[in-house]
């Protein structure tokens, strides 16, 4: 096994301030309506979406999104007026 050098400082940082907008199985909305609604405001393209859209459907839950929290969140809001669950992690 190689010896990994330590991550820059800088990159640290970033890594801490970085969350998780996971997309959450609701049984209701249909897959072309979660499809279209990453691709809308995640700025998914269609494959991305749909493989999202089923493993959500199938493991009850998905990460959709790596990114600050302050744009986690406004995506997440975004995402629940268009009536699909999610959550800031």
């Amino acid at each position: 096994m190689t010896k990994r050098e330590p991550k820059p400082e800088h990159n640290r940082r970033r890594e801490e301030n970085e969350r998780s907008l996971m997309l959450i199985n609701d049984n209701i909305n249909s897959f072309d309506h979660v499809i279209s609604s990453l691709v809308e405001v995640c700025g998914h393209d269609k494959i991305q979406a749909e493989q999202c859209a089923v493993l959500t459907h199938i493991k009850g839950g998905c990460i959709i999104k790596v990114s600050d929290a302050v744009t986690l969140e406004k995506m997440s809001l975004r995402l629940r007026e268009l009536r699909l669950d999610t959550v800031v992690i």
